[in-house]
């Protein structure tokens, strides 16, 4: 079964990808792949000037596969997951998330890496790795760039789910819609105002340069983290003791190392 439909609107020149597993959304090896082999499809046309991102059904995702978060699959899982944001990145194209539900972890993370997030009100937002015993290695870095250092801090040492009005006055969505069917037609209006009559070449470069900073964060940044989360966080006790307690519904008991 694919994960990911992908459909063209405005002469080829908007992709929407939505994100379909059948149930939550989740980010596991096959959507991965299918997202990556999409984006290498993406570096050989000049003619896209959007991409939007969204989760079939209530949910815009429920993050990473935590099965794909054990040890012996953590350092794939990652490397496959991380390439996605280089792949992002070198694309340049400005890109949009529309949130409905539950939008956790790595979905959350993939939605933090684009330029524009909208949601409804029905929207969750939270990086929810650390009640399992590990961190979000993109999310890390990409949220004190997003929302400011204090308000990152605070929600990845916590680890707490906001509701969509939280999220708006944190300034980590940009605006916020009633509900899902009044969302898709004022993202519809904003793409047609403000995406479709703008040159794609001249897109990428005003994200490009927009992004200056952030990127050279992520390149220099991501891969430390992630070596650190293979070769240090996983060698712990209570990472492993996290996401296995939650693969068999029971809480963690914890030797703090």
């Amino acid at each position: 079964m694919q994960k990911i439909k992908i459909s063209y609107t405005d002469d080829n020149s908007i992709a929407r990808i939505v994100l379909d597993d059948g149930k939550g959304n989740v980010l596991d090896h096959v959507m991965m792949q299918e997202l990556q082999d999409l984006f290498n499809s993406f570096s050989t046309n000049n003619n896209l000037k959007l991409l939007v991102f969204e989760g079939a059904g209530k949910h815009f995702s429920f993050g990473a596969s935590v099965e794909e978060h054990k040890k012996d699959s953590a350092s794939a899982m990652l490397r496959g997951f991380h390439q996605l944001f280089y792949s992002l990145r070198d694309l340049s194209i400005p890109t949009v998330a529309k949130i409905s539900g539950q939008c956790l972890g790595g979905g959350l993370e993939l939605a933090l890496m684009c330029n524009i997030l909208f949601a409804d009100k029905t929207a969750k937002l939270g990086q929810p790795e650390v009640v399992l015993g590990v961190f979000p290695p993109p999310a890390s870095i990409l949220l004190p760039e997003k929302i400011g250092f204090a308000r990152a801090e605070e929600l990845l040492i916590t680890g707490r789910t906001i509701a969509a009005d939280e999220a708006k006055a944190l300034g980590l969505v940009n605006e916020l819609f009633a509900d899902k069917e009044t969302m898709e037609t004022e993202i519809a209006k904003w793409i047609e105002l403000h995406i479709v009559p703008k040159s794609a070449s001249s897109l990428r470069f005003a994200v490009k340069a927009l992004r200056a900073k952030l990127n050279h964060v992520i390149t220099n940044f991501l891969p430390q983290l992630e070596s650190m989360y293979v070769k240090q966080l996983m060698e712990t006790h209570d990472a492993n003791e996290g996401i296995n307690a939650f693969l068999e519904k029971r809480k963690p008991v914890w030797k703090n190392s």
